[in-house]
């Protein structure tokens, strides 16, 4: 019996399936293992993305894998109150943006461009969060750690990648950053950051000690 290759219009419909019953978003690799090879994997996701745009159900791209959710005008019918159990404190936020900002970062430059010592537990809670994790050690004297973020950070905030943090133009429209700052200010780019003087983290490698030791207060 003889089998033809599934047409575009099949691929589509598989690409929707698995979407739909994914537990989580899908990279296009990982659907592209589900389908016949050579399945065009990025077509069938566009023609899907503009299928339902404009639907109740959208197709969107969180930290390069893609999932359906609520489109956004409508997230009010799904919400509910209840109590929030853990929120980030400022200083935590703070925290947050600055890895987000200049990652990969260690500690001590976190605490430079703060201004302030980190109190003990601040990136405790960001690695427990998911929104950071440990990216690898400096290969400078006491080969300290290095962060970075996580896709839960890309997937809390709605970005589908590092180049979707607001740059300096945006953070002026949005009176986050004073008309008046000095020529030549540069909001970091993450996107163009590079590890080349990290070294990986090994197995059982983490940073419990430093938390132990940090007994400062927090501002």
């Amino acid at each position: 019996m003889i089998q033809f290759a599934p047409d575009d219009t099949e691929i589509e419909r598989r690409v929707e399936a698995l979407l739909f019953a994914a537990s989580g978003p899908l990279s296009a690799a990982e659907i592209a293992r589900r389908l016949p090879e050579g399945a065009d994997v990025g077509g069938a996701i566009s023609a899907l993305r503009d299928r339902y745009q404009g639907r109740g159900v959208e197709l969107e791209c969180v930290a390069d894998r893609w999932r359906f959710r609520t489109a956004a005008d409508l997230s009010f019918m799904m919400t509910e109150e209840r109590e929030e159990p853990r929120r980030l404190s400022k200083a935590a936020l703070e925290t947050l943006a600055i890895i987000a900002y200049h990652q990969p970062c260690t500690r001590a430059e976190i605490e430079s461009v703060r201004g302030v010592s980190l109190s003990r537990g601040t990136l405790d809670l960001l690695l427990e969060m998911g929104f950071v994790k440990l990216k690898g050690r400096r290969r400078t004297p006491g080969r300290p750690v290095t962060y970075a973020t996580a896709d839960r950070f890309l997937e809390h905030f709605g970005l589908s990648n590092l180049y979707d943090l607001p740059g300096v133009q945006e953070m002026k429209a949005a009176g986050l950053l004073d008309l008046s700052i000095p020529v030549g200010f540069e909001v970091p780019d993450p996107s163009r950051a590079t590890d080349n003087d990290d070294e990986p983290l090994m197995p059982g490698d983490d940073d419990s000690p430093e938390f132990a030791q940090d007994f400062v207060a927090e501002d």
